[in-house]
């Protein structure tokens, strides 16, 4: 317990005589029945010089101190410089100098003040002085111990404490002990404490719910959020109804919370539509609740419906919405976002402008993000990391590798595992291989995501003995990630007996992924094996497997517009196919196209006859092409990898008609202008 105050505490310490001596004449400390009062050197932790020129100020700004002649008095100055941890134990050394004695209300706030000290030590003197006092099993006192021992010594502590007086128990100790075990990463503790104290009550005699109030359910919400106890919190919403205070906003937002963090979106709306009253937390919760589930649509009509009800979104919210507009179809949503931070001056936040630039460079416009970045007056690690993660992104891997070097130069950012991912990702995309090797040895804790990335640098660089000995090297060969990424580098060098090899273990990796299968099927119909190609195709129908399809959308006219492969359904579907078929007739009279095939992720039907004319991302291409004025850059996603023959099509295309085309699929951004790509046709 620390030292223990004998009763006549002893000699004042130094530092008390040395304020005593200088300021006597002005106040004659009061006796009030404790003449024989004195501070021992060992009860309280000594001030440092620096601190002791400072606190008499705090004596000195007070008018009239010799008037101080009540612990009330005295407990309302020390409440006035609680942000002072250092002033409040020096007042309450004069104090008890001044033959005051401490009441409930003092000992708690002076607790604080020791936890501030960080030091145990004077925590439990402290603690002394309370059991002196006699004010040991005083709830008030309780909790500040619980407290103080809590944050110094972890929970168990602070259980001890609180397993002392029982009958002292009440909501706000269960409460707080529920809190000390959610803070150590405990949460199903703080779920049984919660029930205990529903069970026993405060008193520990019987079940009473009244002891529950708002800020108990919140916290104990809070941890079947972090356990993702869906089943538990809902028991505890029961409780919440029961006690009558589902309504309060405190804890309507906690169910709320708790409810997303369980990934059930369906029972947060239900939640969020009942609440009486929303407020900013409320809405940004709910809408970031979509966006993170992928419901983007829904997550910008909640942020639209938020302005229309008076509510004004802050920067947490209007970071929390622009992912949802980092797609190429929700560019302009995304600029009426930014648009609306600047008349709102919440662009200035640091959080909100690397939420834009993440934004800008995901929806294609590496431009506006880039201007963003460099009006940025402050920049931390994530800045830096979404910019070169970006360029990655679009091609620009050299570009990310330089800016890259110009962070680490600066030496004002902590260089993270995050920021040597992206750098990698940079190398990779540039085909840098040695600068990619080197970044990868400061990853300290490689995953097998990192691992990957330098297969894919390896065997797109056509390194394919390298990556083969860094694959045994790590033993890492058991690993669909890993297997992936040699595929492609396969897929680029027309490497297809290394390429063959890697299907078939996929295969084994994934037995019921479909994709594996039109892998193969697609494997075997590029070398025409044709009766191969039918075994497989029996072989996905006896599984009950799907593959996926492939699709491609662009918008026009605040319309989206999603094709398929072979599409007839639109209503310009005539003209279309009509401006692909003339599309396809120059190609091969002035560039002399002559369509690719390759082993890729769509359908074996579609690529048998690997041409343009067919695929989804040609018809939004030319969809494109006779829906906007020349010269508009098309932007298109499609769902699926890009193939060869489409790829070499889109090329030529910007060339004939003098257009920019950007196709998104699921790996990177093609920058298809004057007969290039930004891929320069490494993907």
């Amino acid at each position: 317990m620390g030292v223990i105050v004998q009763s006549g505490i002893h000699s004042a310490s130094s530092s008390i005589r040395f304020f005593l001596q200088t300021h006597e004449k002005r106040h004659q400390p009061h006796t009030s029945g404790y003449t024989n009062l004195q501070v021992s050197s060992t009860t309280l932790p000594k001030l440092s010089s620096s601190k002791l020129s400072t606190a008499p100020k705090v004596f000195e700004a007070i008018p009239d101190i010799e008037n101080i002649n009540s612990t009330y008095a005295w407990n309302n100055l020390i409440k006035t410089h609680l942000g002072h941890h250092h002033y409040v134990l020096f007042i309450y050394q004069n104090m008890l100098l001044r033959g005051f004695r401490p009441d409930k209300h003092t000992l708690p706030r002076i607790l604080t003040a020791s936890r501030n000290f960080d030091t145990l030590c004077s925590g439990k003197q402290i603690h002394a002085h309370a059991l002196k006092f006699g004010f040991g099993s005083d709830k008030y006192v309780i909790t500040a111990l619980m407290e103080m021992y809590g944050f110094f010594e972890g929970a168990d502590s602070a259980r001890r404490v609180f397993d002392q007086f029982a009958s002292q128990k009440n909501s706000v100790s269960w409460t707080l002990m529920a809190r000390l075990y959610s803070r150590e990463d405990k949460p199903g503790l703080a779920i049984e404490t919660f029930h205990q104290m529903v069970t026993l009550g405060a008193s520990g005699e019987e079940r009473d719910l009244s002891v529950i109030d708002a800020v108990a359910l919140s916290t104990v919400l809070v941890a079947c959020g972090r356990l993702k106890a869906l089943q538990e919190g809902k028991k505890i919403h029961e409780i919440a109804r029961k006690s009558e205070l589902e309504s309060d906003v405190l804890v309507s937002n906690s169910l709320l919370k708790m409810y997303l963090d369980c990934g059930s979106i369906k029972d947060a709306r239900l939640v969020f539509d009942r609440m009486q009253e929303k407020d900013i937390i409320s809405w940004t919760a709910i809408l970031r609740g979509y966006v993170k589930n992928g419901g983007f649509n829904e997550g910008l009509k909640l942020f639209r419906l938020m302005n229309s009800e008076g509510i004004k979104p802050d920067s947490l919210t209007v970071s929390s919405v622009l992912p949802a507009c980092s797609r190429l179809s929700a560019q302009k949503h995304g600029r009426e976002i930014h648009a609306y931070s600047l008349r709102n001056h919440v662009d200035s936040n640091i959080v909100v402008q690397n939420a834009l630039i993440d934004m800008y460079m995901k929806s294609g416009c590496t431009e506006s993000a880039s201007k963003i970045f460099d009006g940025m007056s402050e920049k931390d690690t994530i800045s830096w990391t979404i910019m070169i993660l970006g360029y990655s992104l679009h091609g620009q891997g050299k570009v990310g590798v330089d800016l890259f070097e110009k962070m680490k130069n600066m030496g004002t950012v902590e260089l993270d595992d995050t920021a040597y991912v992206a750098v990698l990702c940079a190398c990779n995309a540039a085909r840098m291989v040695e600068e990619g090797l080197y970044y990868f040895k400061f990853i300290r804790k490689p995953k097998i995501e990192h691992y990957a990335i330098v297969v894919s640098l390896l065997s797109r660089s056509g390194l394919f003995d390298k990556a083969r000995n860094f694959i045994d090297e790590h033993q890492i060969e058991w690993h669909k990630e890993v297997q992936r990424e040699l595929l492609a580098g396969c897929r680029i060098h027309k490497n297809t007996k290394m390429a063959k090899r890697v299907i078939e273990r996929l295969t084994e990796l994934e037995p019921l992924n479909a994709e594996n299968y039109v892998l193969l099927m697609n494997m075997y119909a590029s070398n025409s094996k044709w009766d191969d190609v039918k075994n497989v195709r029996e072989m996905i129908r006896d599984m009950a497997l799907r593959p996926k399809r492939a699709y491609s959308w662009i918008e026009s006219h605040n319309k989206l517009h999603v094709f398929g492969v072979g599409d007839v359904s639109h209503p310009r579907s005539e003209r279309i196919y009509y401006e692909l078929h003339r599309l396809m007739e120059k190609m091969k009279e002035e560039e002399r196209f002559v369509p690719d095939k390759d082993f890729s992720m769509h359908d074996v039907d579609e690529e048998r006859e690997c041409i343009s004319i067919g695929h989804s991302e040609m018809l939004a291409i030319s969809f494109g092409l006779i829906s906007t004025k020349p010269g508009t850059t098309l932007h298109i996603t499609k769902s699926l990898r890009v193939c060869c023959s489409c790829h070499s099509s889109a090329k030529i295309i910007s060339k004939i008609v003098g257009r920019e085309i950007i196709l998104k699929d699921p790996d990177r951004f093609h920058h298809f202008k004057d007969g290039m790509c930004s891929c320069e046709d490494f993907w």
